[in-house]
């Protein structure tokens, strides 16, 4: 009885190389100043998965929302400016986010609590992820963003191949709605505010 089972392994080593390949995308890799330059910019919260209770929760009450990412290199940190539409209005938010190179992790200090997420890119330079408690089936999490609001089926398709990689189903994406955000009114009024704040800096120097 041993030679078919192990002709039977034999034959299934091709498909797990394939889904390690199709399931790379999933594993956290360390975080260089390449990959910070990346993350710089705008960036829109496209959709979810979260089995933590608290972060479906949280996730759930979220009509849309958009974010500024801006490196500091030099001291592993990033400057992060959310605009969250909740409830029918604007939530603005300024925070610092950790950076953890080695282990491909971001981190946050929110509610007495430091919260962990591993960055993973994906093949579009315009899409990235975030995963959350991968080893942990009850609380995992991923989240997709882009630097649209409006994505392409193909760059959702690397979402839907990682939530397949990690045991997560379709059915418990909650998906974010652009027509439904609230706050362009005031990014548009803190921008105009960062222009005058730098050309009064101009003619200071």
């Amino acid at each position: 009885m041993a030679l078919p089972w192990a002709l039977a392994v034999l034959s299934l080593l091709p498909l797990l190389d394939a889904q390690d390949l199709e399931c790379a995308n999933t594993k956290p890799v360390p975080i260089t100043n390449a990959t910070l330059e990346r993350l710089s910019g705008k960036w829109f919260y496209i959709a979810s998965v979260f089995r933590h209770p608290k972060y479906y929760q949280s996730a759930k009450e979220i009509q849309a929302a958009f974010f500024y990412l801006t490196p500091n290199i030099m001291e592993n940190v990033i400057l992060l400016r959310e605009y969250t539409t909740m409830d029918d209005q604007c939530i603005y938010n300024s925070s610092y986010l950790g950076v953890q190179r080695e282990n491909g992790t971001l981190s946050k200090y929110e509610g007495g609590t430091q919260h962990f997420a591993y960055l993973l890119f994906t093949k579009d330079p315009k899409t990235y992820m975030f995963s959350f408690y991968p080893e942990d089936e009850l609380n995992r999490g991923l989240v997709f963003y882009a630097d649209k609001q409006e994505v392409t089926q193909e760059q959702l398709r690397e979402f839907y191949e990682a939530l397949k990689c990690m045991g997560l189903q379709g059915m418990e994406i909650l998906y974010t709605d652009g027509k439904k955000d609230l706050c362009g009114p005031l990014e548009k009024q803190h921008e105009e505010e960062r222009k005058k704040e730098n050309k009064s800096s101009q003619v200071d120097t």
